[in-house]
């Protein structure tokens, strides 16, 4: 095979992975939760088998960019969450609302364990009508069914903008299994996890 062809294959071979790539993203859609620290938002989600990426990061607010201090200091009125990417051919929105109601307290407000704030608030940031529909309804059906002792306080807001958190909050747990908060708060909230959705992990 001379150059010239070789060049031709090459390049073929890179247009057709890059129609594969568009194609596969192309069925890909976003969800967009909030559940108290997003470490452990992002651990969970992360193990999903049809999720292709969980990203921390800040949504809600009214402080543009902002940074983890000033979300911290709850003045920015942004929430910790994580933006999931998913293919709903492998895993619905129904199937992630299961999973986001189960592995954390809606029912506190403002709070998930110690981590005290509106930051930490339990909050869907719904994409499209058929994602508010489902959280709204998934919503009333759980509070309807005395699954939890309180009332369900989970916002459901729509989503405006996204901005992705600092570069050391990402695969936080990943990178940091020791770390105390890690083994102390996420690693117990993972076993019991794995334990109640083993069929859907990758």
């Amino acid at each position: 095979m001379n150059t010239l062809n070789t060049l031709a294959l090459a390049l073929a071979l890179l247009l057709l992975t890059g129609l594969t790539e568009k194609a596969m993203t192309k069925n890909l859609e976003s969800a967009t939760f909030g559940a108290g620290c997003f470490w452990c938002v992002e651990a969970v989600f992360s193990e999903l088998k049809g999720v292709h990426s969980v990203v921390s990061g800040y949504s809600g607010g009214h402080d543009p960019d902002p940074d983890y201090r000033e979300v911290c200091s709850g003045e920015s009125g942004h929430a910790e969450v994580c933006q999931i990417t998913y293919d709903p051919g492998v895993i619905t929105f129904g199937e992630l609302l299961e999973v986001f109601w189960q592995t954390h307290d809606p029912t506190t407000l403002n709070r998930q364990g110690a981590d005290r704030g509106t930051q930490y608030r339990s909050v869907i940031f719904y994409h499209d009508a058929e994602q508010q529909r489902q959280a709204t309804e998934y919503k009333k059906r759980l509070d309807a069914s005395g699954a939890f002792n309180d009332p369900i306080v989970t916002e459901i807001s729509p989503y405006t903008d996204f901005y992705k958190a600092e570069p050391y909050h990402q695969d936080y747990y990943a990178n940091n299994s020791q770390q105390g908060y890690c083994q102390f708060v996420i690693v117990p909230k993972l076993e019991k996890f794995r334990k109640v959705f083993a069929e859907k992990l990758k």
